[in-house]
């Protein structure tokens, strides 16, 4: 894979950065996350060695990067979770059908029907918002 050589300022210092082709946008962003990480660091006015923004700068984005997987994690979980759910109700509600083909008459049948219906379309619909 050929590398590339990009340019960034990171606190008023350019910086050359290799970086995978194609990848450029991803280091430009990063970069200027960095930037404006330790930008603010520094001009909070607690920390002025160079070397303790950046480390405090790479805990601070370490730390939101770890705070977003753990949230996409957790919403993973709760969709798996309703997923299944629905899953379950749908086949309850087949069994009902199943079981009024079996007992009742066609008033009854169509009501189970419906009810299929009903959980299909919210189904549906559950599935598009996600």
């Amino acid at each position: 894979m050929s590398m590339k050589k990009i340019e960034v300022q990171i606190m008023q210092q350019s910086l050359l950065l290799s970086c995978p082709e194609g990848g450029e946008d991803y280091l430009r962003e990063a970069s200027a996350r960095v930037d404006r990480a330790m930008t603010q660091i520094r001009d909070g006015g607690k920390v002025r060695l160079r070397e303790q923004i950046a480390v405090q700068a790479a805990i601070n984005l370490a730390f939101e990067m770890v705070k977003t997987a753990v949230a996409q994690k957790e919403a993973l979980e709760r969709a798996e979770r309703a997923e299944a759910t629905t899953a379950n109700a749908l086949a309850q509600a087949e069994q009902a059908k199943q079981l009024a083909q079996a007992v009742g008459g066609p008033e009854l049948q169509a009501k189970c029907q419906a009810l299929l219906e009903r959980l299909d379309s919210a189904l549906q619909t559950g599935k598009s918002a996600t």
